[in-house]
């Protein structure tokens, strides 16, 4: 038979309780449900824990500088895919913190140099804040986008001096020689721009010259 859980009427609230509390009654029932109940308390403390940790975490991550581009920060960039951490059973030593995980970071283009540079400064600040047992691993797929970046850090560009990736990229694709974009000049805003060279300070950038204001320029090309 369908058996329907329906609302329990606030009078009869108390007596369903006390029913409750029948169906316990014997020591070794009683001892079933605090077991059960503090498995629950565990449960959430623990959800509860871990939710504050990522936080802290999350936070480290935002102060550390992309050695490239220093007004922009790892997570501006959107390198950092996730962070997956859980209590760990053994008893850690010294100050640290009783997490272990791991933090994964895609290079912004296969054989970035700044990559060692940046999984060495994010480990380095993970043992001096006390996690020493979190990881962090290198991936390259799905591959990096300009997509990832996140709208203050186009916005961080431009304020440095360097042209964000368009908002529509029109000849974003994988030939090596494509069309010229037109790019604004981050300092007069003039569309009146010419590309000098498809690499510019880094290759993930190009170099362009704005024809109004004369200034050169870096472009963070698509991806």
């Amino acid at each position: 038979p369908t058996v329907l859980f329906l609302p329990t009427p606030a009078p009869h609230r108390a007596t369903l309780a006390r029913a409750e509390m029948e169906m316990f009654s014997s020591p070794q029932q009683q001892l079933v449900k605090i077991f059960f109940l503090a498995k629950i308390m565990d449960s959430i403390l623990t959800d509860t824990l871990i939710r504050d940790e990522l936080v802290k975490i999350q936070a480290l991550l935002d102060r550390i500088a992309d050695p490239e581009i220093p007004v922009l920060s790892i997570t501006d960039l959107g390198i950092v895919r996730d962070i997956n951490i859980f209590i760990s059973d053994t008893v850690p030593s010294g100050p640290d913190k009783p997490f272990q995980g791991t933090i994964r970071i895609t290079p912004t283009y296969s054989g970035c140099p700044a990559m060692d540079m940046i999984k060495n400064h994010i480990m380095m600040t993970l043992r001096q804040n006390g996690y020493a047992g979190i990881q962090v691993e290198l991936v390259l797929a799905p591959a990096w986008t300009t997509d990832w970046m996140s709208d203050s850090a186009k916005d961080k560009l431009k304020s440095y001096g360097i042209a964000p990736p368009q908002p529509r990229q029109q000849t974003c694709q994988s030939l090596h020689f494509q069309e010229e974009e037109s790019v604004a000049c981050p300092r007069c805003n003039s569309a009146h721009t010419r590309q000098v060279s498809r690499f510019g300070s880094t290759p993930c950038k190009a170099l362009y010259k704005c024809l109004d204001c004369q200034e050169p320029f870096d472009y963070f090309k698509c991806h």
